[in-house]
């Protein structure tokens, strides 16, 4: 018994936790039995699961306990997210613990296979895309890496929507994740935070004269953790997810409740529950945007009290060293409210003095910018944070006050200077720019690929790099080799382990040993047996999900991500109508077979990519109801895109198809996660394919468009409608799509993306790229038919992608953000 605190402390050693081999089974069946209260497996495999993920964290649990334990008194770094995109849980855990064969086993006994027991779990869809699944694999490499990394985000009770076709047109249906359950997490409602809403700021006049400011009459509601462990790759580190739940206080107005009025007295508190309930609200509308602004301050405060809590727990209110044992990473503008709320939280609870307090905050920040498109960088109408945040609001105008006076100070006189940078964007609707918060009060600004950082320099953010050219650098993006080669490509991985060793999944820079073996035929063999067998898994997805029976023969040609006007899928969709004009023209002696797989979800109110969406459907029944074009081309567009699905499509990819505008792609990881399975990659220079190109040399990658430096230039003088008269394969596809070829019980609908390719001002250079793209698919074919070639090329494909680890990412935010 600890007397000073009069907490009784069990210690529980970890043999009585941590099963072995010998015992798994046993501890399998007591959980089933007894846990769950089950007697026989049913079809869907439910309870095994939820049996099986509960023995597997059992072992989790014991290293998780020792982690944190040895922890206590380091450097620590709060990840915050407003999305993690993990995926399934169970397949990586026993990876990364090492349990593959005792599970397979245990599961004997049960007549199931871990594959089918697997598909019971539900994939945690808590992201959009690239951004949340880049968080995701960061996790994974800072356990791998041993790394006192925790991240925080938000539990939401439906994560992203599922996707259904019907004739051809996105619906939008909700994603329960939660409605089975979620074995991984423990909750801790004793940790609660409480986040302020509403209410007023009174000034506080002190018997010594001094004012300070005190944020009263609130709307207050819980944030409750639920915490997930994230297991490195066998080293016997578990670091945390932390996901917060939006509830209720338990307090009412009860005077409101004496008069008679008790829904009213309640129906405020229970619209904190609102707060987590769906990722990302259509922000079109204002209790839209007032509810996305809550989610980002409600992950912000809960998180910053969170860490701040765990300080004083060790150091009082002494906050000398908490530089020293702090910082914060913000992923995207979404969490960059954290920067005020961290005053706020300084200085009105702790009573700390502004310039100690932004001292601490500017210390302890650092930002990591997603986006080149200027509307894609958040900013919330003042009038919202007066009513919602008005502590917030001040604060930010004082942090714009005193940031101004710096810009006078450097551009004398330049009132320009001054509205360009101010955190305060003026005009009829005065609003916040959260960029603006997030690079004033980070010690740290990075891109996430090479272009996309000198873009940031240049063009976005040049003013701020004027500023502060110390503060900016690059970090490309990578993704966990763990789950996206060792885990969903295990027949490839068995061959690079064959030649190389096992130890490439925890150290992937070894796997630049490959390149030894790209002109070994019987090497060669092997790879291509291996690509057939996945292959042959993408047309069992495929079948069950569209109907549409692609040929394991062909070449797939592959594009799945968001769907959005800038990554160009209505580029790609315009390639295969110009293959379907000369195949049924007769034009087929040098074409080359390929399946095409188009997927992604289009945001639910983003009215042109759900046309696109519509258009590609459109043309894939065309084409697929055609008996002439049946031997040479096949399209399907695979709905409801996840994680789970991506871990059967990208082994099988022949070819990436990375196409964005040039200087409009912050990096990319998809065409990492391809390029990592063999991929051959077609694209332009935007993103991480630049860097791709140079890891891999140009000989292997399919090239093709105007780049970024050349676009202001092409635009000045931009005439799509000649272009298109003067290239007869683009002249053909428009003339199918303005013929209403693929439409025609349906007139008009696909007049606003027919516009859009003629239009002068169309920022995503459809028209101007196409024939450079139609080319460079033509050197595709040609490529492709030479399998010795084209085999060759996908072997130093894989020996390249190291650098695309992000196990090599997080060493260097480790080393030179963080100071881990």
């Amino acid at each position: 018994m600890n007397k000073n605190n009069n907490l009784c402390e069990i210690t529980v050693s970890d043999d009585s936790v941590l099963m072995n081999a010998h015992t798994f089974a046993e501890d399998l069946a007591r959980h089933f039995h007894f846990s769950l209260g089950r007697d026989k497996v049913q079809e869907s495999h439910l309870y095994l699961y939820n049996a099986l993920a509960i023995t597997v964290r059992d072992h989790l649990v014991s290293q998780w306990r020792k982690t944190r334990m040895a922890r206590a008194g380091q450097r620590r770094v709060a990840y915050m997210s407003l999305e993690f995109l993990m995926g399934r849980t169970l397949n990586n855990a026993i990876l990364n613990l090492d349990l593959d064969d005792t599970v397979r086993a245990a599961l004997e006994g049960y007549c199931c296979d871990l594959e089918d027991v697997e598909q019971a779990e539900h994939d945690a869809g808590l992201g959009n895309g690239g951004l949340g699944r880049l968080a995701a694999c960061f996790l994974d490499s800072c356990a791998s890496l041993a790394l006192p990394v925790i991240g925080y985000g938000i539990r939401y009770e439906y994560g992203m929507f599922n996707q259904e076709i019907k004739n051809g047109q996105q619906v939008e249906h909700p994603d329960n994740w939660l409605r089975n359950g979620n074995p991984w997490e423990i909750a801790a409602p004793e940790k609660a935070i409480r986040i302020k809403f509403f209410g007023h700021v009174d000034v506080i006049t002190k018997k010594d004269g001094q004012q300070y400011r005190q944020w009263n009459n609130t709307h207050d509601v819980l944030a409750v953790p639920y915490d997930m462990p994230i297991p490195g790759y066998q080293n016997g580190i578990v670091n945390t997810l932390r996901l917060w739940k939006s509830e209720a206080t338990d307090e009412f107005d009860l005077d409101e409740f004496n008069a008679g009025s008790y829904t009213e007295s309640v129906a405020r508190k229970n619209l904190a529950e609102q707060i987590t309930m769906v990722l990302y609200p259509n922000d079109s509308s204002e209790n839209g945007k007032e509810l996305r602004l809550r989610q980002q301050y409600f992950l912000s405060s809960a998180s910053l009290q969170d860490t701040i809590n765990l300080y004083v727990e060790s150091h009082g209110k002494n906050f000398d060293k908490f530089v020293a044992l702090n910082s914060y990473q913000l992923n995207d503008t979404h969490p960059s409210i954290a920067v005020a709320e961290l005053m706020r939280i300084l200085m009105d609870d702790y009573s700390i003095p502004w310039d100690d307090a932004w001292a601490i905050t500017s210390q302890t920040m650092a930002y990591t910018n997603h986006t080149l498109l200027p509307e894609a960088l958040e900013k919330w109408p003042v009038r919202l944070f007066e009513n919602l945040l008005p502590r917030i609001l001040e604060i930010i105008y004082e942090i714009n006050a005193r940031f101004l006076q710096q810009v006078a100070v450097c551009w004398p006189g330049d009132s320009q200077k001054q509205s360009a940078l101010s955190l305060i964007e003026e005009g009829h609707e005065p609003q916040v720019r959260m960029a603006h918060l997030a690079i004033v009060g980070s010690y740290s600004v990075n891109g996430v690929a090479a272009l996309h950082t000198e873009l940031l320099k240049a063009g976005l953010f040049n003013d701020f790099y004027q500023l502060w050219p110390e503060k900016f650098n690059n970090k490309t993006n990578g993704v966990t080799p763990r789950r996206w080669l060792s885990h969903c490509n295990r027949s490839l991985s068995a061959l690079i382990s064959s030649k190389i060793g096992r130890n490439w999944v925890a150290d992937f820079a070894e796997v630049s040993q490959l390149s030894e073996f790209a002109n070994n035929k019987a090497f060669q063999k092997k790879w291509r047996d291996s690509k057939q067998h996945n292959k042959a898994a993408l047309v069992d997805l495929v079948e069950e999900a569209t109907g549409v029976t692609f040929d394991v023969n062909m070449m797939f040609d592959v594009q799945v991500k968001r769907i959005h006007e800038y990554k160009r899928q209505l580029l790609n969709i315009m390639h295969v109508i110009g293959l379907y004009d000369r195949i049924r023209k007769g034009d087929t002696a040098d074409i080359t077979p390929r399946c095409v797989l188009i997927g992604g979800k289009a945001a639910p109110g983003y009215v042109m990519a759900k046309q696109i969406i519509k258009l590609i459907n459109n043309v894939a029944d065309t084409i697929n109801l055609d008996p002439k074009v049946a031997k040479y081309l096949k399209v399907a567009f695979i709905p409801n895109y996840n994680v789970s699905a991506m871990e059967i499509i990208c082994p099988a990819t022949d070819l990436s198809e990375q196409i964005s505008t040039a200087g409009k792609e912050a990096s990319g990881t998809g065409n990492m996660k391809f390029m990592m399975n063999g991929a051959l990659t077609i694209g332009t220079l935007d993103g991480a394919n630049i860097e791709i190109r140079d890891a891999v040399a140009p000989d292997n990658f399919f090239l093709f468009g105007a780049e970024a430096h050349e676009i202001p230039g092409i635009r000045e003088n931009y005439q799509p409608n000649e272009i298109i008269a003067n290239s007869p394969t683009l002249s053909a596809v428009m003339q199918l799509l303005e013929s209403g070829h693929f439409n025609l019980f349906e007139p008009g609908i696909y007049d606003s993306i027919i516009e859009s390719i003629r239009d002068p001002g169309d920022m995503w250079l459809t028209a101007y790229d196409f024939d450079s793209y139609f080319q460079a698919q033509r050197r595709v074919d040609e490529c492709y038919k030479d399998q010795q070639l084209w085999t060759q090329k996908s072997i130093l494909n894989t020996a390249a992608s190291g650098v695309f680890s992000s196990d090599h990412t997080i060493r260097q935010y480790r080393d030179e953000i963080w100071k881990l």
